[in-house]
C-alpha cells in the first residue's frame, strides 16, 4: 500500500485487513470497471442507520420530522465533501487522466461519492461496530452543534412551500455566474420569483448549495415585504 493510503488509513482510525477494499472505495468510475459505486451504495446505508441512531439517541424529545430534517441537513453532499477534504482524499484518489486534469480530486460530489465508499469498505473491512464507530467519530461534534432552531425545512423547500400555499408560481433556478478554478469553484445561482417579481442571488461552493442560498434570500426578502 502506497503511502498516501497509509496516510489516509491513519486519518480514519481503521488500519485495512483488505486493503484492496480502500483502494477500490477511492477509484472514481472513470478510471476503470473496478469502481466505487457499489461500496457508495452500501456506505449509505451505513451511514443513515448510524446517523439514526445517533439522532435517536441525542435528541430523545424530538418528532419524526424533525430528527428527518436534520440527517437530511448532516449527509447531504455538502456535509459528506468537506469531511473527505478535513480526511485528505483528493491526495489517494484514483482517477481517469482527463477527470484528473479536470480537477475531479476536488469535485464535491466525486469527493461526498468516495466518502460514502469509504464507509462501506470499512463496513466489510471490519464489520458494522468499526464503520459506526468512524461515523460516530466525525458526527457527535456536528451533532453536538445543532439545535434545535435550526431543524427547518430547506430553504428550497419552505419557499417552494410558501409560494404554493399562496397558489403563486413556483420559483426558478439558474446559473448566473461561476469563480474559481474548476476543482475550486463557486457558482452563483439566480433564484425568480414570478408573481413578486424578485431576483435574488446565492453563491455555493456547488450549484445546489448556491441555489439553497438564493432561496434563503428570497425567503427572507418575501416575509419582510408587508
Amino acid at each position: 500500500m502506497n503511502a498516501d493510503l497509509n496516510a489516509l488509513q491513519q486519518r480514519l482510525g481503521h488500519s485495512f485487513a483488505t486493503p484492496a477494499l480502500l483502494r477500490r472505495a477511492l477509484t472514481h468510475k472513470s478510471f476503470g470497471s473496478e469502481h466505487n459505486e457499489r461500496l457508495e451504495f452500501l456506505g449509505d446505508a451505513v451511514l443513515n442507520l448510524t446517523i439514526s441512531e445517533l439522532l435517536f439517541q441525542h435528541f430523545g424529545d424530538s418528532s419524526e420530522g424533525d430528527l428527518t430534517r436534520v440527517r437530511a441537513h448532516l449527509v447531504r453532499e455538502d456535509t459528506l465533501q468537506r469531511l473527505a477534504r478535513e480526511l485528505e482524499f483528493g491526495t489517494a484518489l484514483r482517477l481517469s487522466e482527463g477527470e484528473a486534469r479536470g480537477g475531479g480530486a476536488g469535485r464535491p460530489s466525486i469527493l461526498a461519492d468516495a466518502f460514502e465508499a469509504v464507509l462501506g469498505a470499512v463496513y466489510l473491512d471490519g464489520g458494522f461496530e468499526a464503520a459506526r464507530a468512524l461515523v460516530l467519530r466525525l458526527f457527535r461534534p456536528l451533532v453536538a452543534q445543532t439545535v434545535a432552531e435550526t431543524w427547518t425545512k430547506d430553504a428550497k423547500t419552505e419557499l417552494q412551500e410558501w409560494l404554493q400555499a399562496r397558489r403563486e408560481a413556483v420559483p426558478v433556478y439558474r446559473i448566473d455566474s461561476t469563480r474559481g478554478r474548476q476543482h475550486d469553484q463557486t457558482f452563483v445561482v439566480i433564484c425568480s420569483v414570478p408573481a413578486h417579481g424578485l431576483e435574488v442571488s446565492g453563491e455555493g461552493r456547488s450549484r445546489r448549495a448556491a441555489e439553497q442560498e438564493a432561496a434563503r434570500a428570497a425567503l427572507a426578502k418575501l416575509k419582510s415585504t408587508p
